[in-house]
């Protein structure tokens, strides 16, 4: 018989007071638990556990684990080649973790047709203490001085746990995410957690994985809660990318 109810969860209960992942629902797929707080010590040992925090303004907190999950292996990325040549001719800089609140507002703000945005006040607030505290980061793509793409997550042991992206301009995101890509596979991270699947995340090489799976890899890559510290420090031009993405899934 499958799960029909949720847990409740108390601001004063213990950070990994969560029930296990295969009582989540399956409908709406992957509500778990409901309540609590979005503390730094709540979120990582959720994050740890393969669940993560998705809720509307007014709403309680939601907690979620569904089942597939949307995953990207960084060399599966794909990108087009007329991307390519853009990237190639193009001017854009990336830089990471240099304006990581910058980035979560513009993730944040009204996209045309969606009323609003999930990434509320209050979880705002969370990831930048996060980003204080080294396990949240950014990556930043600038044309001139203009922020105009970007990409925020969690890095914890050898995971990234991707929350959001934006373009300011066409291409910003898919800049972003090359950045990110390139420099997660150079340092030994086996995939990127994209949490929900969207059609526009399945034409760049994401794909679907079962939670037991994804469970396994959260157990071998991230349970030593390591924070991932080999961020590089300065501006640098898009196009230098160009030998890491050759090889990628074009």
């Amino acid at each position: 018989m499958s799960n029909t109810r949720i847990a409740w969860l108390s601001p004063g209960d213990p950070p990994d007071a969560f029930p296990p992942v295969e009582l989540a629902l399956i409908e709406p797929d992957g509500l778990l638990a409901a309540g609590g707080d979005l503390s730094v010590a709540r979120l990582l040992e959720a994050y740890r556990r393969g669940i993560f925090p998705w809720f509307d303004a007014g709403q309680p907190i939601l907690w979620w684990s569904p089942d597939p999950r949307c995953v990207l292996v960084p060399t599966d990325l794909h990108l087009s080649r007329r991307f390519l040549r853009t990237l190639r001719n193009g001017r854009e800089e990336i830089s990471y973790d240099l304006a990581f609140d910058a980035v979560v507002e513009a993730c944040a703000a009204p996209r045309k047709g969606q009323p609003g945005t999930w990434i509320t006040a209050e979880m705002q607030s969370a990831y930048v203490e996060l980003h204080r505290l080294g396990w949240a980061h950014s990556i930043e793509v600038w044309h001139d001085e203009r922020l105009v793409g970007g990409l925020y997550g969690l890095a914890i042991g050898r995971l990234f746990f991707a929350e959001s992206m934006f373009s300011g301009e066409t291409g910003g995101s898919k800049i972003a995410l090359a950045a990110l890509c390139a420099r997660l596979e150079e340092n030994g991270f086996p995939l990127i957690d994209c949490q929900v699947a969207s059609a526009h995340l399945m034409t760049l090489g994401a794909r679907l994985m079962a939670r037991r799976e994804f469970s396994a890899v959260l157990a071998d890559h991230a349970a030593d809660r390591q924070r991932f510290d080999a961020w590089p420090a300065d501006r640098r031009p898009a196009r230098e990318l160009l030998p890491a993405l050759a090889e990628y899934g074009q």
